[in-house]
């Protein structure tokens, strides 16, 4: 099961233990933030896509939006998701518990600028029903991620 390990990455770093499981579903946003009683922005909803070949993974705000003109103008190619099955193949995790931890080796993984307004964000951790706290500085320090972007909308006041 991918929660197992993403347990066993976190347990490299004594962090395993920090890892929350629900009785109930948090496969979405809105899920997600009930299961953690907060708001849904804080939650850093992980999205898969498929850039020259690979897959890349976007972690975002909860109320962030991809913004086709942004994704363009960041990857010069059409914003093109992958399908459920692609994901867990190509990923590692299913659909509802993807994460950027304990992934496939060939994944790039981005954060969104949109995440930076929080001390502490939810990324899920391999299941419908997980997730962990953890600050931008961890959050950046354990996904493995190549860079910062700006691919988001939806999320800014000054939008």
């Amino acid at each position: 099961m991918a929660i197992e390990k993403v347990k066993e990455y976190f347990k490299k770093y004594n962090m395993e233990n920090r890892v929350q499981e629900f009785k109930v579903s948090s496969a979405t946003v809105e899920l997600a933030a009930k299961a953690l009683h907060c708001e849904p922005c804080r939650i850093a909803k992980t999205l898969s896509f498929m850039v020259d070949g690979y897959p890349v993974l976007i972690v975002a705000a909860g109320d962030a939006k991809i913004d086709n003109s942004k994704y363009k103008a960041q990857f010069r190619t059409k914003a093109k998701m992958l399908s459920p099955e692609e994901v867990e193949t190509m990923i590692g995790h299913a659909i509802g518990g993807v994460c950027p931890f304990a992934v496939n080796n060939e994944v790039t993984i981005y954060l969104d600028e949109s995440l930076k307004r929080f001390q502490t964000v939810f990324p899920a951790c391999g299941s419908s029903n997980s997730a962990i706290e953890l600050t931008i500085k961890e959050l950046e320090q354990y996904s493995a991620f190549h860079s910062w972007i700006d691919v988001c909308k939806g999320w800014s006041k000054n939008e």
